[in-house]
């Protein structure tokens, strides 16, 4: 759609998309004032992700990593939070902070015969050009020597990558936009769900209680538009 205007036959909209991009919808049925807000919405770090075909399990150097669908590669607490604090300052980590999942562990069809699959991200500060790959397969290998020779082929996905598989991913962010003490009360506003217009909801990441495979943001902005029109 073009704008939310010209679809005055339904009662209610619940949009998944983040401040930018419901302020581009909406433009025309949203109050300047409620605009102005969403325009000062602030979003968060980036993700820089790698998916990867292999000819074998990954192989860890701890054996419990293969029960694992989902591994988190940090070492320490003190190297975990160096790499989170690096991207805050603006910086590529020297030692990301990689999540990496192996699905094709627990479900064959992820993969062909014989061979097996992982995605990898860390974060790199919102909008970051640089290339993170090396940094993020020499923490792989740290935990899992010889990963790279189970690579048969890799596809990259930049912060710039991942906005253009989707617009909500501003700048890369997949989590919807900063989730600091201001961001997390007023979600993307004090309305939260609700918007200037009566009939226009926000049910994205950008609403509590933010990103995650929870569906939540939707479930209570399905209420609230519910409730109201009754």
């Amino acid at each position: 759609m073009d704008n939310l205007a010209a679809l005055q036959n339904y009662d209610i909209f619940l949009c998944d998309l983040t401040p930018r991009q419901l302020v581009q919808v909406g433009r025309e049925k949203l109050s300047a004032g409620y605009k102005r807000k969403l325009e000062k919405f602030r979003y968060g770090a980036a993700a820089f992700k790698v998916d990867y075909a292999l000819n074998a399990p990954i192989p860890w150097k701890a054996q419990e990593c293969l029960r694992a669908a989902t591994v988190h590669l940090g070492g320490s607490f003190e190297e975990i939070a160096a790499s989170e604090k690096a991207v805050r300052n603006g910086e590529p980590a020297e030692r990301p902070f990689v999540l990496l999942a192996q699905p094709s562990l627990f479900d064959p069809s992820r993969a062909p015969a014989r061979s097996h699959t992982a995605w990898a991200y860390c974060h790199v500060p919102n909008g970051s050009t640089f290339d993170m790959l090396e940094r993020l397969e020499n923490q792989i290998e740290r935990f899992a020597p010889g990963f790279r020779d189970c690579v048969l082929a890799r596809r990259v996905f930049s912060p710039a990558d991942l906005e253009n598989m989707d617009a909500n991913l501003v700048g890369g962010d997949i989590g919807g936009g900063v989730m600091d003490i201001h961001q997390f009360i007023f979600r993307p506003t004090a309305r939260h769900y609700a918007t200037s217009a009566r009939d226009v909801y926000i049910c994205s990441a950008s609403t509590p209680p933010g990103g995650g495979v929870h569906g939540m943001c939707g479930y209570h902005a399905a209420k609230m538009a519910l409730s109201r029109l009754s």
